[in-house]
Formats: C-alpha cells, structure tokens, sequence
C-alpha cells in the first residue's frame, strides 16, 4: 500500500478520500487555492500546500504546480477524485512519466473514452447496445442528411462534452443548422473542442448508470445500477439504488453490458457505464465515467463496498476481494446533492458565510459534508456543499429517513437546495417511481415562490458570469483535454508556473 497520498481535488469528495486513507493508515496530502485557504480538506490533511489563486485554471487544474506538490511532499500517489483533472488522460500520462501512481484507469483507457464519438463507437465493436447516432457533424447540407438519416427528434451533444453541458434537442429539420451553430459556439468555449455529433432522441428516458470495478489482473464486476432520472438541466439532482423502474432481469443485462464495455477497454478501478433506458426497458449506451461518481455513496449503502478503498488498493496492484457472485444488493438507499443555491429563484448561486450549520443523523444516514459553521463559500467552483444519503430497508423507508433528515438539517447565511429536495420527495410521482429525466423540467410544479428582486439576482448573474468566462477563455488556451464538470472543477486546465507553499499541519 501507499506510504503517503496526495488528494489533487477540495470540498467533500477529498475528505471522503482522506477518511478512506486514514483507515488504510496512509498519510494524506493536500492542495489549496486562495479561496479554500480555511476549507475543510485543508483543515483534516496531515499536510496542506497552497497552489496559487482562486480560478482553477490557476490552481487546481494546473498539472504542474499538482505534480510539483507530489515531489516536495514525498507523495507516491495521486487521487484526482472527480471534475478538475480526474478524465483528463494527459495528466495521468504525466503522473506516470514523473514516477508518481494515478489512482485511476490508464491514460488510454481515459483517451478512448474520453471522447464520446470514439466510445460510441468502440462500444458498438464491442456488443454494447448505443442509440443510433452520427459521425461528427458538418455545416450544410451535409448535417442535415446526416441527421435525416437517423430521424427527428435528435439531441446535438458536444462530443468532448461532459455532465449534460451543452446538449439540445433538435425537434424538427428546420430547427437543425441554428442549433447546430449554437451547440458548436458552446462546445468551443466550454471544452475548447467545437465537434458536435447528433444521437437518436430517447421520448421519456431514464437515465440508470452501472458502477463497475476492475483490477489489473483481469478482474472485473459490476455492483449494480443507480437511477439518476432526476436531473435539473441534464445535472443530476437526486439519485438513488436499486432503480424503482428496472426489473432484475434488465439489472443483469445492463450489468453484463457494462463489464463488457469495461474489458474491451481493458479497465482498471471504479467507473460508471451510464445508459439511458426506454419506457420498454430497452437500454443504450450513452458514455463512460472514468472516475468516481459524485453519487457513490448509495451504491456503497446498499452493496457494503468501499469504492474509494477499492481505488487505492486495485491502485497498489490488489486484487478485488470478491467476485461478482459475492455481490448481493441489500435495502435501498437515496441521495441529494446539497448545493448553495436559491432554488426560488431559478437556482441562483448563493455564496457566503454559513452563520449555523447542524448535520442531520440518526438511523441509515450520512451526510459527506465538505463545509462547516464559519466557512466563506467561495462563488468560483461548484456549490456542492453535501451530499446528504438515507438507508432504509426498503425504498420506502429510505425515502421516509430522507425526508425526516431533510427537515432536520440547518443551513443559515446562505440558501441552500433543501425546500427543493423537500418538495420533489413529497411529490405522488416521485412516490410511485413514475419520473424520467423530464420530471423536473416538464412535471414538478414548485411552489411558495417568492418575489424576485431583479436587481439582486442580475447582481449575482453578473458575478457567476465573469467567474465563467474568465475561466473558459483560459479553457481556449489549453493544452490538455477537457473533462467533466460534475464534480466541481472546470473544464479546462493549462501550465502555470507558480511555486507551491507547504503548511505542516499534525
């Protein structure tokens, strides 16, 4: 096993890493902007290293200033946790040409799946059902065949593009060459990367991931789905394990599917196949994951299964301790996503200090929390705060557990997501498991909105903005490949020179 780690991420998901390495009795590094110089990562390392200024694109995507921190450390291992540089396939290659592990798959198993035209079509190679789609997209005429060809409606999606960034639905032809021309302009100032390539739109999809695990000694399994339908804008909002919708006969095809699309790329450690699924249980495959998934906590409630530890031990050249047939699904759990935002008012960044903070608990929950009372959330990264998780013996006692959480938790100084949360678990369809990934956008209804105050959310616009379109300009000026955002970090990452500063902290 490692002698010392160092986690390249902040917020909840890097003290999920370091809990995890502290039970493996390894020592833990950590980076920091100037933003996060307080956070609470910082505050639970055994080292901490400052790495420049608050924009990512100044301190946590710059590979260099990461690897810099690794030699002065003594660090042998990197976890990248997930957004940032956690799919970034050039970054992994240098942690290796530096002599350093990269816990995670290898650089050409993120390369193949990294970009989404080449997975589609090494997933269809290799037996796993995909939706009928295009080549990437050209001007003209020559796009409008190409999407006749497969039929209307269809989804534009960028094919660099990650965590439902920049997809549209395309309804009808004469509707094509300006979504096309928009879909384009975003992919290029998001991802840097302008192809764009049309699949065949899913009516009433869900969408239900697999996680999967593998070793590099040929061992692969998967540990079931999680159904991920309730999304805001293509971002998962509220996820949950085993799927209400799915029968166990479907659970074990798409499991056998996404072993498959994992071994032909020769996969090690934990990612996500993730599918959409018809209302007639056909399902396809829409993208590979090659991290963590920021919802791997229900999987890890209902299987018993540690992902992060599996990280770092398939890392260290372990085994997987188990076989697919020791894998049993027990109870269900659920997940919200707790975010500093003000879900009346069109979810609205709300940065600032948090003036009260108490956690819920009590039987089947865990709350990953990456803030606590007195802390500045900054307005520069994702405002994921927790992710707040219930067990119960059943879904519906999960669903009750959530609910009675939900209202125990306090969050002053900021607004926060949780009336929202409460409401859609309140909602009969949601009740019944009766949603796909038009509920929020198309069925639920909020209410007691309140009054908005334009001056003050164009105020908060205004900020959001210029955070965004500093850091995409720099995304134009990258030499690495763009990854996910949805786990907190941008898009894009490029070199910088800066030295890092180390605090020693016992």
């Amino acid at each position: 096993m490692f002698k010392k780690v160092l986690v390249a991420n902040r917020g909840e998901i890097t003290v999920r890493i370091i809990r995890a390495c502290r039970e493996l009795d390894i020592p833990v590094v950590v980076v920091y902007s100037d933003a996060d110089r307080t956070a609470l990562h910082v505050r639970y390392a055994d080292e901490a290293y400052s790495i420049g200024p608050a924009p990512s694109v100044e301190s946590y995507l710059v590979a260099e200033k990461i690897l810099e921190v690794a030699r002065k450390s003594g660090a042998e291992a990197i976890h990248p946790g997930y957004g940032f540089l956690s799919e970034n396939y050039r970054f992994a290659r240098m942690c290796a040409e530096a002599g350093l592990t990269f816990i995670g798959p290898s650089p050409e198993a993120m390369e193949s799946m990294g970009d989404k035209v080449v997975a589609r079509i090494a997933m269809a190679a290799a037996g796993v059902p995909t939706v009928p789609g295009t080549a990437p997209l050209t001007e003209g005429d020559a796009a409008a065949t190409a999407v006749a060809g497969i039929g209307y409606p269809v989804m534009l999606k960028p094919s660099a593009g990650g965590g439902g960034k920049g997809m549209q639905v395309v309804e009808r032809p004469e509707e094509l060459l300006e979504a096309l021309t928009a879909t384009r302009a975003l992919a290029t100032s998001a991802f840097g990367d302008g192809t764009v390539y049309a699949e065949s739109y899913v009516t009433k999809p869900r969408h239900v991931e697999i996680q999967v695990l593998a070793d590099h000694h040929g061992n692969t399994v998967h540990l079931f789905e999680r159904e991920c339908s309730i999304q805001r804008r293509h971002q998962k909002v509220i996820e949950e394990a085993p799927s209400p919708f799915i029968r166990a006969a479907t659970r074990e095809a798409m499991g056998e599917a996404a072993v498959k699309a994992a071994r032909s790329v020769h996969y090690a450690g934990a990612g996500t196949v993730e599918f959409l699924v018809d209302e007639d249980e056909r399902f396809y495959f829409l993208e590979m994951n090659t991290r963590l998934q920021v919802e791997h906590a229900v999987t890890e409630l209902v299987t018993g299964v540690d992902l992060v530890k599996m990280q770092l031990q398939v890392a260290a050249g372990e085994r997987l301790p188990f076989t697919q047939n020791d894998l049993r699904l027990s109870g269900a759990a659920i997940e919200c996503r707790i975010y500093a935002e003000d879900p009346d008012r069109d979810f609205m960044p709300s940065p600032g200090r948090i003036t009260v903070l108490r956690a819920p608990g009590g039987p089947g929950i865990r709350d990953d929390v990456g803030v606590y009372e007195g802390f500045e959330v900054p307005l520069y990264y994702d405002p994921l705060l927790s992710k707040l998780s219930a067990w119960g013996r059943d879904r519906d006692e999960a669903i009750g557990r959530m609910r009675r959480a939900l209202s125990e938790y306090v969050v002053e100084g900021i607004k926060t997501n949780i009336p929202f949360h409460q409401r859609v678990l309140r909602h009969p369809d949601f009740l019944a498991g009766e949603f796909d990934t038009t509920f929020i956008d198309d069925r639920f209804l909020t209410v007691d909105r309140e009054p908005a105050r334009p001056d003050a959310d164009r105020a908060l616009v205004a900020a959001a903005v210029l955070a965004h379109i500093e850091e995409e300009t720099a995304a134009l000026r990258t030499v690495g490949a763009p990854g996910d955002q949805s786990g907190g970090g941008s898009v894009a990452w490029r070199k910088a020179g800066r030295s890092a500063v180390v605090e020693r902290r016992g």
